[in-house]
């Protein structure tokens, strides 16, 4: 294999040789046996950590195996809905050390179905009622939850190393009521109770997540929210809801949900959750994270939205606005992350692959900078010798064939340089959102002049330029928000906000015309 390799810069990975030894010396084939595809893929990502290797991704990664152990075959096996991909013919060795890691692997499972029910949930159910949520539906409901939710909970140890599973969630302030009086029927009890409450929601929230039950979330906000199914509901949600009636009653806490303080402060509170949440998941935008978690969280992210819409049904328009709003900046920062660290993998190859990389640099040494500078200058009026220290310094960079990790330190680098006269400036915000718009046309024009040459790296640098736009528009985004000390969760949800009003606006011109009109006819 080695000397014989395939396509791409997993072929001159320096792994390779270290890799085929690691499989030889855990894996071996047998007959009537099986281990599923996504478990071999993560323990060879703990091999590449352990020995500082640089990861291919899951298709190479198969190829690979096809190589060493020849003949093998690959099944879908498990029940419908919930099978996966398995390479039959192959086992773990038995002198092999994967062997208690996927004992242990087992035996975490079994401990933390369903839901670390025996560990962490059970003292939560016990004080809080309306939030845990384990009780609602059907038996028959919960059997098929459980099952369904097994395949990725169970592996959480498995993915533990890909999570900042230590993060605790902050501590929250109280409400600020800025002087304004209680609703009427409202004590301040039920303010504080509501507070309390709210608070050990957002923990089970958390600690859902934490062990990558995704689907439990929507339990969760069904029972905080007080949803049932029909008027009456089953005996298990009365209860559920009985014991949240005694702590808070649903009469108030639809008046709460009226209240712009608690408005105020449920908004802050979501952001400082999601923000945690999302630092959980995805510590590290640039390290590989294995595809089936990358999936979780992406399937997550796109039901999200209509789960928290579903559980809200009877509450407040008030109250869903602000919850939606903030849900919906964090289902779109769950989707940017993870596309930016399918991109981030995507251009590892690129990124050491010398032919690709000297190919690059003769294409890139063939555009018109100067035509480049003379068009974008009419635009984005940058300076000539910023564009051109900017121009060297890439050139420089791709020169020396840095990793993905330098060229993110040097993207970083350009960020603090070009902000730098605006970093204790109340413009701030509004010159790193217009160089953000300068260096997306910069990168446009350089493009379209590979384009017209054809390029034979144009493949190569659109790939780079999708990467580093979207890792600029990361780095900018934390910027303003550092700059406006609050969440990057938030400043999305700012951008929301906005997005919603104008759209309302317009929709409320194109309704006053459509009457005028009416009326003039």
């Amino acid at each position: 294999y080695e000397t014989t390799p395939a396509s791409g810069s997993e072929a001159t990975s320096p792994s390779t040789p270290l890799t085929v030894q690691w499989l030889l010396d855990n894996y071996e084939t047998a007959e009537g046996v099986s281990l599923p595809r996504s478990t071999l893929y993560c323990h060879y990502l703990l091999h590449c950590q352990e020995q500082k290797l640089e990861p291919v991704n899951a298709a190479s990664f198969g190829k690979l195996i096809r190589s060493v152990f020849m003949g093998l075959r690959t099944r879908r096996l498990g029940t419908r809905g919930n099978s996966k991909y398995h390479y039959y013919g192959l086992r773990i060795k038995a002198s092999s050390s994967l062997v208690r890691l996927m004992e242990d692997q087992q035996h975490l499972a079994m401990r933390q179905q369903p839901f670390s029910q025996k560990q962490r949930l059970k003292p939560v159910q016990k004080v809080e009622g309306i939030t845990n949520g384990m009780s609602s539906g059907s038996g028959q409901q919960q059997q098929q939850q459980s099952s369904g939710l097994s395949d990725i909970s169970t592996q959480v140890q498995q993915y533990q190393q890909f999570l900042d599973a230590s993060r605790a969630l902050p501590e929250f302030p109280d409400v600020d009521l800025q002087g304004s009086a209680l609703p009427e029927g409202i004590e301040l009890e039920h303010l504080k109770s509501f507070q309390l409450l709210y608070r050990e929601h957002c923990e089970a929230i958390l600690d859902v997540m934490v062990n990558l039950q995704f689907p439990l979330v929507e339990t969760l906000w069904k029972t905080f929210w007080r949803f049932s199914e029909s008027q009456a509901g089953d005996s298990t949600t009365l209860a559920v809801h009985d014991e949240s009636e005694k702590r808070l009653p649903k009469s108030c806490l639809v008046l709460l949900c009226k209240y712009d303080p608690v408005l105020r402060w449920s908004r802050d509170c979501d952001n400082t959750l999601y923000q945690g949440l999302v630092e959980m998941l995805i510590p590290d935008v640039l390290r590989p994270i294995p595809s089936a978690l990358t999936q979780a969280i992406r399937n997550f992210a796109k039901s999200l939205e209509s789960w928290l819409t579903n559980a809200m049904m009877n509450i407040p328009e008030e109250m869903v606005r602000v919850k939606v709003t903030s849900a919906s900046a964090f289902a779109q920062t769950l989707r940017r992350y993870t596309s930016l660290n399918h991109l981030a993998q995507a251009a590892r190859a690129v990124l050491q692959n010398t032919a690709q990389i000297n190919q690059m640099l003769s294409d890139l040494n063939r555009v018109d900078f100067a035509n480049v500078q003379e068009q974008a200058s009419w635009v984005c009026r940058c300076e000539d010798r910023v564009v051109q220290r900017l121009e060297q310094d890439f050139k420089l960079t791709l020169q020396q064939q840095n990793s993905l990790e330098q060229w993110a330190a040097w993207l970083d680098g350009v960020v603090s340089q070009i902000l730098k006269p605006y970093q204790t400036s109340t413009a701030f915000p509004k010159a790193a959102k217009l160089f953000l718009l300068k260096w997306s046309f910069y990168s446009s024009m350089v493009i379209r002049d590979l384009t017209l040459r054809s390029a034979a790296s144009f493949g190569s640098f659109h790939l780079i330029r999708l990467l580093y736009d979207e890792y600029m528009y990361y780095l900018i985004e934390h910027r303003v928000a550092q700059a406006k000390g609050e969440t990057p969760i938030a400043v999305m949800g700012e951008v929301q906000t906005h997005t919603q009003a104008t759209n309302q606006n317009l929709t409320n011109q194109l309704k006053n015309k459509n009457i005028k009109n009416t009326l003039n006819l």
